[in-house]
């Protein structure tokens, strides 16, 4: 049976000029293409994989570039205030199970050499290709637009307010002027990737840079705490191993506060939290890997050529690539938020007088919890008791009631680099932040605008044209940068984010089952299929991240459709679901009948 270092190329194997399905436009392999297999290949033979494997690196960065993201640090940052550094295990175990399945996807793909959308719909369920691709361009068109959003706060808040500069403002103006010049540069950057040879390079320099910066920013915060003794490492280690009773119960030194509480308040307040932490653990986890990072490693791996040989690298790559940056950025924005927000509360939201705990700046983002526990004191009697009567009541509420209620309050990168500017210095925290969150933001756009490139291709089925590329390219760009008409409408935003989340958390296991079926399949995979202990290795470790996929897909799926805010959500869902089932079915049935008339 071949390797991953075996230098004869598969029957399949892109090597012939017919068998490269992602190529520039002429479905032929470049001379590029050809010197890196040939680097690799002896490099591979002489055992020396470690320096070709750095050279040759390219779309782990891709992925690392989509995963740090807005909703990488807004899970990051509540994942710290909430639980501190007892929750870093969390997003540590979703990578591992993201790359476990990213690496059987790479495998399928660099064994067969064909495109997986081609393969799922012939071989296994046209729905579920279909499926896949539309809720992959869903997410992309969708959740580009506040990655506009935030890098347009990064440049308003942070980086246009230092030195005594007043930021970009709140006009409308001001939004689309910016925001179609980022359209500019983004586009600029991803036609890069269409050129071959010095822009390619170019492109993978400058996205291998971003994320660069992104890592030094964050990390440098964490290295400053951890020297000012604002951080315990003590507390980091027991913090990376995974406790999963934190499903159940308060996590971090909440649950230590909660549980001084009366057995009413402790009730009350542990129903807030666990909520809270179940909710922010299944966004940490699916912000790690979404349903268009599924999407972009296969056909980022064929654009450049890669097939059997470069199996071994594909999973170096995302190791290296996507994993590492990732667990260390999201790892010291954890840190950094515990240090600032975990178990804290301001002096005046503590005081016990009214008027000073209406002064805190968190005081109208608590008021609402705090009225629903001074509202259970009351029971039958809260009707008839007066706005001011209950206020004073919050008032006179236990200092660890209010700093429970402080903790549920999200919080964002800018509040967070306000907090550490006493030790960081004005200047230099709005700068390391701005850049930081900018970078993360502007990376994912670029990143989804790609992605959408390579869904037209397969979507048209012209998998080496350059049209439909540059087509989705402009499509991502121009949705997310409607962000200042539509994203800036809570309404419209609600609507656009059900739909397009609830699709893709539904479509992120089927895609698992998906791969773990094409990795069982030997109709597929012919004789690289797996076999005996490395077999069982595989599906070991993706049937823990199919279920992991699964249960949280349930929960999230769960929690919108029963949202009580929006009594529309429940039918929305329950029709997505269904109809998408039924597709399921039908395409299962339309296989079958399918291979016995072929």
């Amino acid at each position: 049976m071949a390797t991953d270092t075996d230098p004869t190329p598969s029957d399949n194997s892109p090597s012939s000029t017919t068998d490269n399905p992602l190529g520039s436009g002429t479905g032929g392999v470049s001379d590029k293409v050809r010197s890196d297999r040939e680097l690799l290949k002896q490099a591979q033979a002489e055992g020396k994989t470690l320096g070709a494997y750095i050279k040759l690196s390219g779309p782990g960065w891709l992925q690392s570039a989509i995963t740090l993201g807005g909703g990488s640090l807004a899970g990051s940052l509540f994942l710290g205030v909430l639980g501190g550094a007892s929750m870093l295990w969390l997003q540590l175990v979703a990578i591992v199970f993201g790359v476990i399945m990213l690496s059987a996807i790479s495998y399928v793909t660099l064994s067969t050499g064909r495109r997986p959308f081609e393969a799922i719909n012939s071989e296994i369920n046209p729905a579920l290709g279909w499926g896949w691709l539309i809720a992959t361009a869903m997410a992309n068109m969708i959740f580009c637009m506040p990655q506009f959003s935030l890098c347009y706060d990064a440049l308003d808040k942070n980086l246009f307010n230092i030195g005594g500069g007043t930021g970009l403002g709140d006009s409308t103006t001001a939004k689309w002027t910016t925001t179609i010049l980022l359209l500019f540069a983004a586009s600029f950057v991803v036609l890069l990737n269409v050129r071959q040879g010095k822009a390619a390079k170019v492109f993978d320099l400058f996205l291998k840079a971003l994320i660069g910066m992104i890592v030094i920013c964050f990390v440098g915060v964490a290295i400053l705490l951890f020297s000012q003794g604002q951080v315990s490492i003590a507390a980091i280690f027991a913090g990376l191993i995974p406790d999963f009773s934190q499903w159940s119960s308060p996590a971090g030194e909440l649950g230590g506060v909660v549980s001084q509480l009366s057995p009413e308040a402790n009730e009350f307040w542990t129903k807030k939290l666990v909520t809270s932490q179940r909710s922010v653990m299944i966004a940490a986890a699916a912000t790690a890997v979404g349903i268009n990072m599924t999407f972009l490693l296969p056909y980022s791996m064929l654009a450049r050529g890669w097939d059997k040989p470069f199996r071994g690298l594909a999973r170096f790559d995302l190791s290296t690539g996507m994993a590492i940056p990732f667990v260390l950025v999201t790892g010291c924005v954890v840190i950094a938020a515990s240090a600032s927000f975990h178990n804290r509360i301001d002096d005046q939201l503590a005081s016990s007088d009214l008027a000073v705990m209406q002064e805190s700046p968190t005081f109208a983002k608590v008021e609402g919890d705090l009225m629903a526990r001074v509202n259970l004191d009351l029971g039958e009697e809260a009707e008839s008791t007066s706005d001011d009567e209950k206020l004073q009541m919050i008032a006179a509420l236990p200092v660890e009631e209010k700093r429970v209620a402080a903790a549920l309050v999200k919080r964002d990168a800018f509040q967070l680099s306000q907090t550490l500017a006493p030790l960081l210095g004005e200047k230099k925290a709005k700068l390391v932040f701005g850049l930081g969150v900018f970078g993360m933001g502007f990376s994912t756009i670029i990143i989804l605008m790609l992605i959408n490139g390579y869904v037209f291709r397969e979507m048209l089925s012209m998998p080496d044209a350059n049209g439909p590329f540059i087509a989705g390219v402009l499509v991502a760009g121009l949705s997310g940068a409607s962000w200042v008409a539509l994203w800036t409408d809570p309404g419209t935003r609600f609507w656009l984010a059900i739909f397009a989340s609830t699709f893709a958390v539904m479509l992120l296991p089927i895609a698992y089952v998906t791969f773990f079926l094409m990795m069982n399949s030997r109709r597929i995979l012919g004789d690289e299929m797996p076999t005996g202990g490395r077999r069982w290795g595989w599906n070991i470790a993706m049937g823990a991240a199919v279920l992991g996929a699964i249960a949280a897909a349930a929960t999230s799926i769960h929690d919108k459709a029963y949202d009580a805010s929006q009594p529309a959500a429940f039918p929305t869902v329950m029709t997505l679901l269904v109809v998408y089932t039924l597709a399921v079915v039908g395409g299962f049935w339309w296989r079958a009948k399918h291979a016995k008339t072929a």
